[in-house]
């Protein structure tokens, strides 16, 4: 009974996921509506794009799961999870690199392309490493 207090149940994992989301949008909010981009240093923009991360991370991965898990029926829930938390930082680093491409004035069609390729490179290692 002890010990089964300390293993992740998927109810658990998905709560605490939950309330990380929250939290990663509430602090982005306030980022956004307290924060002056052109007055502030590093450490803003570095907490603005941190915490809009972990907020479409975590969305991600929730709506990934859901999918997955409800919608299309599978019944592997830890492979579901994996799956969906693989795939939605992919999808966070995607935005976020657009974002950053942006701010930079580099954004392109042939950057974005070279984004995607790479990311999908990535995601068919990944795929092929597991089996």
């Amino acid at each position: 009974m002890f010990l089964n207090y300390y293993f992740m149940t998927l109810k658990r994992y998905l709560i605490f996921l939950l309330s990380i989301v929250v939290v990663s949008w509430a602090a982005w909010s306030l980022i956004l509506f307290m924060i002056d981009p052109f007055l502030t240093n590093w450490i803003g923009v570095a907490l603005f794009y941190a915490s809009l991360f972990l907020a479409l991370l975590g969305t991600a991965s929730l709506l990934g799961f859901i999918i997955r898990f409800v919608a299309l029926k599978q019944k592997l829930a830890f492979r579901v999870v994996s799956d969906a938390f693989r795939q939605s930082f992919f999808f966070a680093s995607f935005l976020l690199a657009i974002l950053f491409l942006l701010s930079m004035g580099l954004f392109s069609w042939l950057n974005i392309l070279f984004l995607i390729s790479g990311l999908s490179v990535l995601e068919f290692f990944l795929i092929s490493l597991r089996r």
